[in-house]
């Protein structure tokens, strides 16, 4: 008979799961394994709320494994280290992302790719090795790998930093990555969430010149006044979109629903790139003719690997880069998801684990 949750590993762990597809999420008690050689724990003090939760929550892309503990963007301060662990030690601040293992022997992770690990081990709702599940950071304690952990550098404050282990890496992977990142290029950022306003701060610290593309007139003031992109364009008024027509060098496409591609392309410049980096369940149309035209790409990307990982955390540091956040108690987690489909909140959520998440044991 299969142990439950709370049963399967020696160290006590709570959090809040959804049971369903109903994505409601609640206090749920479980267990992680005990300190490995090569491993870290940690006290979790914050986790961001990405929209993939959500889409994970109510097994949207029918991928869930239920219960659920959703969370990739946990930070905190290590309480224990395994013998052989020389990165870390108690005390120091890390973080968590997007993955927690990988098979690390493959080419991808040979080449520091372990996000395309075909064996990759996803921070929760994926199976461990020992057959067990991944449970994420919406809970009090994490135990993994010394490899898949971030170093906080000490003048980053947690709540901000910790959205940046997915929308951080999720924008700054492919700007490197596609070469977008030489100062002076122009850079549209389409849509301004918890991925876009990121993507804004990291292409005005590379020296880009960045024009924010949505659908909402109401998102110019953050874009310009705040964020200080170059320029605003709204999607929904053909005059402006047929003005900057021809005028980017590459796109970041952070919208995670269905969207017409065209009018991106056709802001490009020849050999511009357009990249998709937000994740939707329907297939997009994908016209070819203005492609081929424009000798123009239309490409990916998922987060990063470990070692880019860091080197993205290292340069947020040097740029004094955070995630704009709202930071809540967890009892309002089900109330700040419905928020996130809205797309009533500037700019991500992250839960304040130390402080409000409460066993009644």
């Amino acid at each position: 008979m299969a142990l439950s949750p709370e049963q399967e590993h020696p160290r006590k762990a709570f959090g809040w799961a959804a049971r369903d597809t109903s994505g409601v999420l609640s206090p749920f008690k479980f267990s992680r394994r005990e300190t490995g050689a090569t491993d870290v724990r940690f006290k979790v003090l914050y986790c961001g709320v990405c929209h993939s939760d959500i889409h994970m929550a109510k097994n949207d892309w029918g991928t869930s494994t239920y219960p659920i503990v959703p969370g990739h963007e946990l930070v905190g301060v290590v309480t224990e280290v395994g013998c052989k662990v020389n990165k870390f030690k108690v005390g120091d601040k890390v973080g968590v992302g997007c993955m927690v293992d990988s098979d690390r022997t493959c080419d991808n992770c040979v080449h520091h790719l372990e996000n395309y690990c075909p064996q990759l081990i996803q921070t929760y709702s994926s199976k461990y090795y020992d057959g067990t599940m991944t449970y994420g950071g919406y809970s009090n304690n994490m135990v993994t790998d010394e490899h898949f952990i971030v170093r906080i550098p000490d003048n980053l404050p947690l709540d901000g930093v910790a959205p940046l282990l997915c929308a951080g890496i999720t924008t700054y992977s492919p700007l490197r990555y596609y070469g977008l990142d030489k100062p002076g290029m122009h850079l549209g950022v389409n849509g301004l969430g918890g991925l876009g306003h990121v993507a804004v701060k990291f292409a005005k610290a590379l020296g880009l010149r960045v024009t924010v593309i949505s659908t909402s007139p109401n998102k110019k003031k953050a874009a310009m006044e705040h964020l200080r992109a170059d320029a605003f364009l709204l999607s929904t008024d053909q005059d402006q979109m047929e003005a900057a027509m021809g005028t980017m060098d590459g796109i970041i496409d952070t919208v995670p629903t269905v969207r017409p591609l065209e009018p991106l392309i056709n802001l490009l410049k020849t050999n511009g790139k357009v990249v998709t980096i937000g994740i939707t369940v329907q297939p997009l149309d994908l016209p070819v003719f203005p492609l081929d035209l424009g000798r123009k790409m239309v490409a990916g990307s998922a987060f990063g690997g470990m070692k880019e990982t860091q080197e993205m955390i290292d340069f947020a540091a040097e740029h004094n880069i955070i995630a704009d956040t709202e930071v809540i108690p967890i009892d309002y987690l089900n109330t700040a998801m419905e928020r996130v489909v809205k797309k009533d909140v500037r700019f991500r959520f992250v839960i304040d684990i130390e402080n409000t998440l409460k066993s009644d044991c």
